[in-house]
């Protein structure tokens, strides 16, 4: 599932950049293999749950895996809300360069391939270096709003689509809070406290 998740991340953020409608539908089509693979997941921990009575880190490992792959769902529909915008785009000229929206795109899916090593690995340590990440994804998120609202400012053809382009870098804001929540879980299943660690 986070391969998946991966791909479509990956996917939605080229389709973006290279203005590919086609690309970005296939994303958005490919979301309901997602959706499959979240529900045999899930039947799996829940039958772990029902036949196996798992106590102690067993039990918080296979709770946190239900919620890692509530967390995977929701960066797939991100990835899908993404492509979206590119098909609202289709045919349009950007209105500024593409810098800071693929640079946040990269440290997100670095996020997001860290965090699933850390929790399948269970690498405490890796968890807390991605999640340290986070912090240049919100800064990035910061510095696309301003930009794109002294553009809108100062020339109002342009808001149209920088409200599209904002909803692509909240997006990959969100996804990047959903590779923290990931960290979160793994560091719950080793130590059996729950703490937000990226305040």
């Amino acid at each position: 599932m986070g391969f998946q998740v991966q791909q479509a991340i990956g996917r939605a953020v080229g389709a973006l950049v290279n203005r590919d409608t086609a690309a970005a539908m296939a994303v958005i089509t490919g979301d309901l293999e997602v959706n499959e693979t979240y529900s045999r997941v899930e039947r799996i921990c829940l039958e772990l749950l029902a036949l196996q009575q798992p106590m102690a880190r067993d039990l918080r490992r296979i709770a946190s895996a239900l919620k890692v792959i509530t967390d995977l769902e929701r960066m797939a529909d991100h990835a899908v809300d993404i492509a979206r915008v590119v098909v609202r785009l289709e045919g349009s000229t950007f209105v500024k360069p593409l810098v800071d929206i693929p640079a946040m795109a990269e440290l997100v899916q670095t996020m997001v391939e860290e965090a699933l090593v850390a929790f399948v690995t269970r690498n405490r340590e890796l968890a807390l270096v991605m999640i340290a990440r986070d912090h240049q994804v919100d800064s990035l998120h910061r510095r696309v709003i301003l930009d794109l609202q002294d553009l809108m400012e100062r020339d109002r053809t342009t808001v149209a689509q920088g409200i599209q382009l904002l909803a692509v870098s909240g997006a990959l804001e969100r996804i990047g809070d959903h590779a923290t929540n990931v960290g979160e879980w793994l560091i719950y299943v080793e130590t059996g406290e729950r703490t937000e660690l990226n305040q």
